[in-house]
């Protein structure tokens, strides 16, 4: 399949701070014009040279509905650069990136910062409607005597017991079910133990901390710049990684989305997180035109949806048939990254490309894809131990995909990722 080259040129992301159940310090907008203005001042054109910004963001705050022009505005990109933000739930980011590239192939657009950004930490508290009508009408009361009469009636069990945000929004409204809890679905389809899940977690947090150990996910190492906060404080590294992570300690945490017969719990679960991730998309005149030095290419992209309660296996049906166009298996790339939204879920996408009949009843193949090395696969760890800002996930994997491949002297890799809804996204890039 032969199109225009798109080019990624440059990318850079936050740390990604682990929620410690409370408002983080920095909201998205903080996050994303951080890693935005440590990205953009070492390019050779000025921010105003961009044809636009695109920003990821699943949960934007009310006042960053439009976060993407809020964030470009206060990167110094001028009036003139239209800024727009897009969601797709744990793709926004990715969904970003694609949507610069088919402005770029459509001939609108030459040079694009795309990314994408969430501050999971600040999602917020909500009434349900019992309160909300009980708040109406306290704002509509007129005398003092309806005012004491509706607070006689408050009622105090929905005052005292609002609805956690960031759990309506990881239930999926068609099934009903917790993100997690299709993570069990996946487990028990495949046979997946707790001990199987356990021990891909604690792999996880060890490559992390050994990529902090020897410089990639440093300052510094080609993608992660650090946060500075009001107060002069710094924030360096990716802080959800437990260099103590073990079988036994993992072993010790109970499930939380099946209690009675599920095996997922939060140390087998990605983070919830605060974090964003930018990269530059240019074409080939805008490479020529700016002397810009890219660092890969993004070759191609699929988007593909599946049963909602099964939505983890989502990078089986995005990857697969961008390797089908190319003719190539699962063991022609040099390096994966396959978004830990859970340890079951990623597990579960290894055995559903090695399993026959799933591969010819839901792909459509006449065989099984195979086995994925997972020596190739998330070296560096992944969301189990960085956590998972679901706006900023898809464009994180792609950007070290990216480092990764420059950094190994590496030609090809997969960066894929599950999307809550029954949705998977997949891109395939290559080094410069």
């Amino acid at each position: 399949m032969t199109r225009q080259s798109i080019y990624v040129v440059d990318g850079a992301r936050t740390p990604f701070l682990k929620s410690k159940n409370r408002p983080g310090p920095f909201a998205a907008g903080d996050l994303a014009v951080q890693a935005g203005r440590a990205l953009l001042v070492r390019q050779k054109f000025a921010p105003a040279e961009l044809d636009e910004v695109i920003l990821g963001c699943a949960a934007p705050s009310v006042d960053e509905v439009n976060i993407g022009r809020v964030a470009a505005l206060r990167m110094g990109c001028g009036e003139k650069v239209p800024g727009w933000t897009v969601m797709r739930n744990c793709a926004s980011g990715m969904q970003a990136l694609d949507s610069g590239i088919n402005n770029i192939l459509a001939g609108r657009s030459q040079l694009v910062l795309a990314g994408g950004v969430d501050a999971l930490s600040r999602a917020p508290l909500l009434y349900n409607d019992k309160m909300v009508n009980w708040f109406s009408d306290l704002a509509a009361a007129k005398t003092t005597g309806q005012r004491v009469a509706l607070f006689a009636r408050m009622p105090f069990a929905e005052l005292l017991a609002p609805v956690i945000g960031i759990m309506k929004g990881l239930t999926d409204p068609i099934v009903g079910l917790l993100m997690g809890q299709t993570a069990e679905n996946l487990a028990y389809r495949f046979g997946i133990t707790r001990e199987q899940m356990d021990a891909y977690s604690v792999r996880s947090h060890q490559r992390v901390a050994r990529a902090q150990d020897e410089g990639p996910l440093k300052p510094g190492g080609g993608e992660v710049e650090a946060l500075y906060d009001a107060k002069g404080n710094s924030y360096p590294l990716d802080d959800g990684v437990r260099r103590d992570a073990s079988m036994a300690g993992l072993a010790k945490l109970k499930p939380f989305f099946d209690r009675k017969y599920g095996n997922v719990t939060p140390g087998n679960s990605s983070q919830i997180t605060d974090g964003a991730a930018w990269l530059i998309l240019a074409s080939e005149a805008a490479v020529k035109q700016h002397g810009l030095a890219p660092i890969g290419r993004i070759v191609d992209s699929q988007w593909a949806g599946l049963d909602p309660a099964q939505m983890g296996l989502g990078p089986v049906h995005a990857a697969t048939p961008i390797l089908k166009r190319h003719g190539m298996s699962l063991g022609d790339l040099d390096y994966w990254e396959i978004n830990e939204a859970f340890a079951a879920q990623v597990l579960g996408c290894l055995a559903a490309w090695k399993d026959e009949s799933y591969c010819k009843e839901q792909l459509g193949l006449d065989r099984a894809m195979g086995e994925l090395d997972q020596e190739k696969l998330n070296v560096d760890g992944g969301a189990v131990a960085l956590g998972h800002p679901v706006g900023a996930s898809g464009a994180r994997i792609v950007l070290h995909m990216l480092q990764l491949l420059k950094r190994n002297n590496a030609k090809r890799g997969m960066a894929s990722i599950c999307i809550g809804g029954g949705l998977g996204g997949a891109m395939l890039l290559e080094a410069a």
